[in-house]
C-alpha cells in the first residue's frame, strides 16, 4: 500500500466523473464551457472517467486523508450522465480501500435524469443528493432549460417527489439571480412548501470576456475588459434578499429549515468554522477534479491558469499542501483591501469569495467584493438576532439547533 503524508485537517476534492457534461443548458452555468479546456487536436470532447482513474482517486483519497471520516462529493456537469453502474463502482472500491473508515457521499444533480432506480441506490447507501432547483416554476424556467430551450422544472419536480417517495435525504441548490432575487419570500415559501428543510442560496455573479479557446467566462485573473454577465444579481437585490427571507426565517423558522448561509453565518458570530469556503478566513482545501485526474485550485477557479497538476503524476496531499495552493488560500485573507480590513463585520464576511472581488473601494482600491455593500446590509440588519443566539448559545441556551445542517453543493458540505 502507499501512503502518503496526512493532511493536518480534511480537504475535500469536488469530483466530476463525467466532466462539464450536462443534459441541460442553464443560461448562467459556469461548467458548461470548461469543455473548451479539453478539446482535442481536432475539436472532439469526451469526458468520462475511466475505471482506472477512479480506482486511483478513491485510493490516494482516501489514504490522504488523516481523519476516520471521508467525504467524497460528486458533481457536474450532470453527475447523473454517468450511469448507476459506475457508482455501483464506486461503492465497491470505496469498500476495497475504506481500512475501516466511515465513507460519505453527496451528490449533486438537476433532477431531471433520477428514476427510480437511482433513488432506491441512494437510499441503500445512504448518498445525500442536492437537488438544483431556482424556486417556483417561473423563476426556475427562466434560465434553466434544455439545450432545445425546453423547461425543465416539471422534469426536477418529478425527481424531487421521487427522492421523498424512497426517504432520500436531500438538500436544495437555489442559484439566486437578476431575475428571482426580486421575489424573496415567493422564492423561499416555494422551498417551504416542498418540504425542503436545507437550502443553500448561491448568487450568481460572473463576467464575461471571450476566449481564443471558445470560453466566454472571465477568470478571476481577468481583471480588464471583462463586462458584468445580465443574469448576474446586484448587490442591492442581494442584500434586500437576504434581509427579507432573514426575518421571515428568524421569526418563523429556527431550527426547522436550515440556510446555509445563515447557519455559516451565526457560526463566524460565535467564532466557530463556517462551514463554507466562501465566508472563511483563507480557502484553499476544498478542489476541483476533473475526469482525467487534472487537478485545479477551486470550483471557481476551474481556468488553466490554477491548474495544480494531475493525480497520475502527483498525489493530493502534494497538490493541496504546494506553495502555489498555500499561497492561493492565504491570498484570500492577503490581498483584501483597506476597506474591508477596517470593516466591522470582517471577521464574519471576510470577503467572500475571491472569485467576486473586482470591484473597487471608495477611495479607488481595487479588490473589493461586487457584493460587498449586499452582504453589510445583511450582516448590519441580523447583528441584532445573531448577537442574541450568541448570547443564548454561550449561556447553554441554545434558542434552535442551527449549527448541524447537512448541506452539499458548490461551497462544499457542513
Amino acid at each position: 500500500m502507499e501512503l502518503y503524508t496526512p493532511f493536518a485537517k480534511p480537504f475535500y476534492v469536488m469530483t466530476k466523473p463525467a466532466g462539464s457534461m450536462c443534459n441541460l443548458n442553464c443560461k448562467y452555468c459556469y461548467y458548461l464551457e470548461k469543455s473548451n479546456i479539453y478539446k482535442d487536436a481536432a475539436g472532439a470532447r469526451r469526458f468520462l472517467m475511466d475505471d482506472s482513474m477512479l480506482e486511483l482517486f478513491i485510493e490516494r483519497y482516501i489514504n490522504s486523508q488523516s481523519m476516520p471520516q471521508v467525504l467524497f462529493t460528486w458533481h457536474g456537469g450532470e453527475s447523473l450522465m454517468r450511469p448507476l453502474s459506475f457508482y455501483r463502482r464506486v461503492v465497491d472500491l470505496q469498500r476495497k480501500y475504506a481500512r475501516g473508515r466511515v465513507i460519505d457521499n453527496c451528490i449533486q444533480t438537476n433532477g431531471t435524469l433520477l428514476t427510480d432506480e437511482w433513488c432506491r441506490f441512494f437510499k441503500e447507501h445512504d448518498w445525500l443528493v442536492g437537488v438544483s432547483v431556482d424556486g417556483p416554476e417561473e423563476f426556475h424556467d427562466e434560465y434553466r432549460r434544455t439545450r432545445q430551450g425546453a423547461r425543465t422544472f416539471n422534469k426536477v419536480m418529478r425527481g424531487i417527489d421521487m427522492l421523498n417517495r424512497h426517504g432520500v435525504e436531500w438538500n436544495a441548490m437555489a442559484v439566486v439571480n437578476d431575475f428571482n432575487a426580486d421575489y424573496p419570500l415567493e422564492f423561499y415559501h416555494f422551498f417551504k412548501e416542498i418540504g425542503c428543510r436545507y437550502i443553500q442560496f448561491a448568487p450568481i455573479v460572473e463576467r464575461m470576456l471571450p476566449h481564443d479557446d471558445g470560453r466566454h467566462l472571465a477568470s478571476p485573473c481577468d481583471m480588464a475588459g471583462a463586462e458584468l454577465a445580465d443574469f448576474s444579481v446586484t448587490p442591492e437585490q442581494w442584500g434586500r434578499f437576504l434581509c427579507t427571507i432573514f426575518d421571515e426565517w428568524v421569526r418563523h423558522d429556527v431550527g426547522r429549515y436550515f440556510i446555509q448561509l445563515f447557519d455559516a453565518t451565526l457560526a463566524n458570530w460565535v467564532g466557530q468554522e463556517p462551514g463554507i469556503c466562501s465566508l472563511g478566513k483563507t480557502c484553499g482545501h476544498a478542489l476541483v477534479l476533473e475526469y482525467n485526474g487534472d487537478v485545479y485550485s477551486c470550483d471557481h477557479f476551474v481556468f488553466p491558469e490554477y491548474k495544480l497538476g494531475n493525480i497520475e503524476s502527483q498525489s493530493l496531499v502534494e497538490m493541496v499542501m504546494s506553495r502555489r495552493q498555500t499561497d492561493f488560500g492565504l491570498a484570500k485573507r492577503q490581498s483584501l483591501p483597506r476597506q474591508c480590513m477596517n470593516c466591522r463585520f470582517l471577521d464574519i464576511c471576510n470577503g467572500e469569495c475571491p472569485k467576486n472581488r473586482f470591484a473597487m473601494t471608495a477611495d479607488g482600491e481595487p479588490g473589493l467584493n461586487y457584493l460587498c455593500r449586499g452582504y453589510y446590509s445583511f450582516f448590519e440588519h441580523a447583528a441584532p438576532y445573531m448577537d442574541f443566539m450568541k448570547a443564548e448559545l454561550e449561556a447553554g441556551r441554545a434558542p434552535a439547533n442551527v449549527m448541524k445542517a447537512r448541506i452539499t453543493g458548490a461551497d462544499g458540505v457542513f
